[in-house]
């Protein structure tokens, strides 16, 4: 029944050692969600029905439903049980923060993960976060996918899996189309904005995200999903799990299928993935094997639309055509195609790649206080990418002009794959100390990667001296990334805390062989980065916290720094110290924090226009230059049934000083300078506002709207507002209806409406310079699908 109040019923919640736990979030259906007190204690005083269940939830520990009915008119205790020690002894050890952490963050759970995820890589199902801006070059979220924090692009942002490295060791960038559907076996994400407390891995120069998968669960368990949508996207998932086998064993696994046709031309996209692990876990003591496997074939979409095409202007078109020298075929598709052009042609203009990542991770639990744990990883990764080439000249595979009868031939049609063959290894050990005043981390990690690149040219026009598989470059890259940290709080009071880290960390990379333009390169290099943080985190009271941080990090040049340089020249390492301060508040479900933030940079490399002997783009170091900014977010219970959050992040960049390269071929060839200062950084919005309502009306049935702002974004260093992004909002509705059925299960459907008013946008891009009489600015944008839809069902049991 309706309308009895809850005055009478008080709750305590304790943990496993009966110490009282505060913090922990009390929800329900119509009940405003609360937190307990300092003792662990809570009232409930609203007025709901008899037949709802109360949900009690903390880190690190199970969630806990009662029937209110059964709790009428008494005291009652509520003793938390923690989940199963791999959690805290593994996955939460190292590079996640804690509370009383002084740097930034932002969590993401799985409930929050699941109730978006349709197949979407990770990064589009982060979008809505702080400081996010994702984009995807087939303008659906699946595929290719890519993700900028504060303004930083991915090869600059850390990205750990339980732990594990999971940049690419050459480019540092993750390439998140190897992993499909991994967000349906994540437990939570955790983005630490700024240096962070990344531990393993690559520099983390804009933020660090952290994933774990899901936890070990005592009962059997299985989950289907399904979904289908605009673009003739399908994604089908099955999840199942043993739950305790016996005393000691525990079997998870997953298997997900995605396929879509993509909003760009031909940008189709066939994903297959599957999760396994083993685990034993007896006394304090725990071993497990994690398998996760992702092979992906998309149609490429990388070339991007010239501006002329988005803006249906048809003779800016044709100039572009002429000045590119398109064929007769290409110009067509370009004049005809609209807003979902896609430059290639070629059937199987593909991208094929498979990655196999092997986990095997040993904790325990020393004593009450010491706890430990090793990781030994291994990942396995191969393919390539196939294009086909018409009227490419055959010197730049090799091969000397080809006389036939009066005819010398030059030119040929060409289909060629470039592959990449690798290998990543390594070992991860910590030790961790909790006393009452005192904890601290100690540990390393030692990793090794061997990469093989090289093209092969499958088929050609010209059949002469032509051999199958013909190899036309060869290259390898080896690098081993050491590390060494040592890092702890203290509490210097009662809520006063002070945090310091030292990392040491060691890089050594060579690669030799010849690139694809078939230019020899040797590089042999090693850097040594000393990167010290420190910070103190004061707990006002219950409800208020502020903090104050300081670190600096360190970053090697990626492979194409090194290999694309001139002769000579060697890319310097970039090196960063990030100020971070803010305070947060959580008072009974109602949540606000508020940072600022300064990156400032010595040596960072930044596109300058800059060409090498054969065309290649180069990034060159320039001696200063920052960011700054303030960050906001916010969740607010408006009443019992409608909720809303959202967040607001605004940068200031700023280059001190850089010279912009243009090249003038009016008449032969000259170098043009431009001197440039205090111009803002590419790629870095002065605004990413995001804005969420959710409401609902009855037990199980949601409805919430999703909005993003973006502001202009330019597309190189110069500030130029021609060679930009325009702003953007979008706008998502998602409805969600969970039908529980305790006797056999929990069936949920979810049916969303991507931008649903149908605004076309671009979030990503690139443009390059010239002078050919005129100055010419040739911009590519990636423009994302308008109003489109997805819908499905899960079914758990």
């Amino acid at each position: 029944m309706w309308g009895q109040p809850l005055s009478d019923i008080k709750g305590k919640v304790i943990d496993e050692h009966h110490i009282p736990l505060a913090g922990v979030l009390i929800s329900g259906f119509s009940i405003r969600p609360i937190i307990t007190n300092e003792q662990g204690e809570f009232i409930l005083k609203e007025e709901i029905s008899d037949t709802s269940l109360l949900s009690i939830r903390y880190l690190g520990h199970q969630t806990l439903e009662f029937s209110l009915s059964a709790l009428r008119n008494m005291n009652f205790i509520v003793q938390m049980k923690p989940i199963a020690f791999e959690l805290q002894g593994v996955e939460l050890m190292g590079n996640w923060v804690t509370k009383y952490t002084p740097f930034t963050y932002s969590t993401i759970t799985r409930k929050e993960l699941t109730a978006q995820n349709m197949g979407q890589d990770l990064p589009w199902l982060m979008r809505f976060t702080t400081g996010v801006v994702s984009s995807s070059d087939a303008g659906t979220g699946i595929g290719y996918t890519g993700i900028r924090i504060r303004g930083s692009d991915p090869t600059r942002i850390n990205v750990t899996l339980n732990g594990v490295p999971i940049n690419d060791s050459e480019s540092q960038a993750v390439f998140w189309v190897n992993m499909p559907d991994l967000a349906s076996s994540v437990e939570q994400i955790q983005i630490q904005r700024g240096v962070g407390t990344s531990t393993n891995g690559a520099g983390a120069f804009g933020a660090t995200v952290n994933l774990q998968t899901q936890r070990l669960r005592n009962e059997p368990y299985a989950e289907i999903a399904a979904n289908a949508g605009s673009f003739n996207t399908l994604r089908t998932m099955i999840s199942v799990g043993t739950g305790k086998l016996g005393k000691y064993w525990t079997i998870d696994g997953r298997y997900s299928s995605i396929t879509s046709d993509g909003y760009i031309d031909r940008a189709s996209a066939n994903l297959k993935s599957w999760y396994g692990s083993l685990t034993f876990q007896k006394n304090k003591a725990l071993f497990r094997l994690s398998v996760i496997n992702g092979t992906e074939n998309t149609y490429q979409a990388w070339y991007g639309t010239p501006q002329s095409r988005i803006e249906n202007d048809m003779e800016a078109m044709k100039a572009y055509a002429i000045r590119n020298g398109l064929t007769e075929s290409q110009t067509n598709n370009l004049l005809t195609s609209g807003r979902t052009y896609n430059f290639y042609e070629y059937e199987n203009e593909v991208d094929q790649y498979t990655q196999t990542h092997y986990h095997l991770t040993y904790a325990q639990e020393l004593s009450g206080k010491w706890r430990s744990n090793a990781t030994l990883h291994y990942t396995r990764g191969f393919g390539y990418f196939e294009q086909f080439r018409q009227d490419d000249n055959i010197s730049q595979y090799g091969f000397d002009p080809v006389v036939i009868g009066n005819e010398t031939i030059t030119r040929w049609d060409v289909v060629r794959r470039r592959w990449l063959d690798n290998h990543f290894a390594g070992v991860l050990a910590q030790i961790r100390y909790e006393g009452d005043q005192f904890d601290f981390h100690a540990g390393g990690g030692w990793n090794r990667y061997l990469g093989d690149h090289y093209g092969r040219i499958i088929w050609s026009s010209l059949a002469q001296n032509i051999q199958p598989d013909q190899p036309y470059y060869s290259g390898d890259g080896q690098k081993t990334d050491m590390n060494l940290f040592l890092k702890g709080t203290w509490a210097l009071r009662s809520k006063l805390y002070a945090f310091g880290e030292l990392q040491f960390r060691q890089v050594d990379y060579n690669t030799a062989g010849m690139d694809n333009n078939l230019i020899p390169y040797d590089v042999d290099v090693t850097f040594n980065f000393f990167n010290p943080k420190a910070g103190l985190h004061w707990k006002i009271n219950n409800d208020w916290h502020t903090y104050a941080s300081v670190g600096i990090g360190n970053r090697e040049p990626v492979r194409r720094d090194f290999v694309d340089a001139p002769a000579g020249s060697t890319p310097r390492p970039e090196t960063m110290v990030n100020l971070e301060s803010g305070f947060r508040y959580n008072r009974n479900g109602k949540e606000f924090s508020a940072n600022y933030y300064l990156m400032r940079y010595t040596d960072q490399l930044v596109p300058t226009g800059a060409l090498n002997d054969v065309g290649a783009s180069l990034l060159t170091n320039v001696s200063r230059s920052h960011r700054m900014g303030l960050e906001f977010s916010a969740r607010w219970p408006v009443t019992s049934k409608i909720t809303t959050m959202g967040s607001l992040a605004l940068n200031n960049t700023s280059i001190a000083d850089f010279q912009e390269i243009l090249y003038d071929y009016t008449d032969g060839f000259e170098e043009i300078k431009i001197n440039h200062r205090n111009v803002a950084i590419a790629f870095s919005p002065e605004v990413v506002y995001n804005h969420q309502v959710r409401w609902e009306p009855i037990s199980g049935f949601s409805l919430s709207w999703m909005m993003q702002y973006v502001s202009r974004q330019y597309l190189d260093n110069t500030q130029n507002k021609d060679r930009s992004i325009n702003g953007w909002d979008i706008h998502d509705a998602l409805i969600q209806w969970q039908l529980p059925y305790k006797e056999w299960g929990n069936l949920s459907f979810q049916f969303q409406i991507n931008n649903v008013l149908n605004k076309l946008y671009s979030n990503n891009g690139y443009t390059y310079s010239y002078i050919a009489g005129d100055t010419v600015t040739e911009n590519f944008y990636y423009p994302q699908a308008g109003r489109h839809y997805m819908g499905g069902f899960r079914f758990s049991f």
